[in-house]
Order: structure tokens, then C-alpha cells, then sequence
């Protein structure tokens, strides 16, 4: 467990090094390149350091695109849920649970975690199908290119401060994991006594 842990560790510190500058940009991907394109923000601009958008045609960045979405606010609802548990607040269960997350996802009994996967299952099969609709956006599963421009630059600004946050989340979530797995300490300084 803690092996797998340090080569997690150690391919996400792989994405921080600099990556090699390629000459053959594919022509495909150079529309994604442009500082235009929602999610290429500063100080790093389009950021690829394995290069899995090399070659890619649109319609897989596209995917891409909407998977990054899709993780990032996973991971946001991810962080906000363990420091909620951390802090020993358990809604739904009169707060009788434990506060380490971990712990408390092995106390939780099958009914709540059936609710949990199928809870899961359909929003994905929702999606799937909003998916479906004409004129869909990736990643935008309430709607709301229906009644925003999106070339507002309020409404670009918004959508990258998502993925940027979505971003940061998908990291903190993991190092957070790695602190409760590898040290047992679940919660921040806050929730020290």
C-alpha cells in the first residue's frame, strides 16, 4: 500500500518537471495552444508536460477537456467532504462516525454505500444523456451556455477559475490521502486540540 502511495507520489511530481519543447506542434492541437482557449491562464499557459495532447484531434481534447472538468469538481467536493468529516461533523449519521475519513468510510454500513455508488451511477447516467442534447457544451451539465456568451469575459474568467481550482483540488485531495495513509494524521492544524 505505502508503495503504491510513493510511485503515485512520485508520477505526480513527474508532471512538475520541465517538459521538452517539441518543434513539431500538430496542427490539431495548436488551436488548444492559444492563451484564447478557457483553462490556459497564467503563469504557466497550456501545460502538457507528458504530452498526452500530442496528436490529438479536437474532438479527443474536447474529452479531455470535460474529464479534467469532471475530476476537478469531484475532487473539490472530495476536500470540502473530508474536512467536513475531519471535523467531525457526519450529517447524516448524528455525527456517530469517525472523525478520521478513512475510518469512518469502513464504519459506514452497505445500505449507505449501495445509496452512495448508485447516487453516483446516476448522475453519470444523467450526464450521459444531457450529453445527448443539441448544441451541448463539455462540462456544462446545468445548462448554462444556453444563457451565457462564452466569449464574456466574466463568464470565461469563472470557468477558469473551475479548472484551476479543480486543479489544485485533484492535488490536495491526493496529498491529503497521503498524509492520513502514510502519517494517521486525518484533519489540518484545525482540528488539533
Amino acid at each position: 500500500m505505502k508503495t503504491s502511495i510513493l510511485l503515485s507520489l512520485v508520477a505526480s511530481a513527474a508532471a512538475f518537471a520541465p517538459s521538452a519543447v517539441q518543434k513539431t506542434a500538430s496542427t490539431q492541437v495548436s488551436a488548444w495552444k492559444d492563451d484564447t482557449v478557457t483553462g490556459i491562464t497564467a503563469p504557466v499557459g497550456f501545460w502538457d508536460p507528458l504530452g498526452f495532447s500530442n496528436g490529438k484531434s479536437d474532438e479527443v481534447m474536447v474529452y479531455y477537456r470535460e474529464s479534467e472538468l469532471k475530476h476537478g469538481r469531484v475532487a473539490m467536493a472530495a476536500c470540502l467532504g473530508w474536512f467536513i468529516t475531519a471535523g467531525g461533523v457526519h450529517p447524516a449519521f448524528d455525527s456517530s462516525l469517525s472523525s478520521n475519513p478513512l475510518v469512518a468510510a469502513r464504519e459506514l454500513p452497505f445500505v449507505a454505500w449501495l445509496q452512495f455508488i448508485l447516487g453516483c451511477g446516476a448522475v453519470e447516467w444523467l450526464t450521459e444523456e444531457i450529453k445527448k442534447r443539441p448544441g451541448y457544451v463539455p462540462g456544462d451539465i446545468l445548462g448554462a451556455s444556453y444563457w451565457v456568451d462564452s466569449s464574456d469575459e466574466g463568464w470565461v474568467d469563472y470557468q477558469n477559475k473551475e479548472l484551476n481550482n479543480g486543479r489544485l483540488a485533484m492535488l490536495a485531495i491526493v496529498g491529503i490521502y497521503t498524509q492520513t495513509v502514510l502519517y494517521g494524521d486525518y484533519g489540518d492544524l484545525i482540528f488539533k486540540r
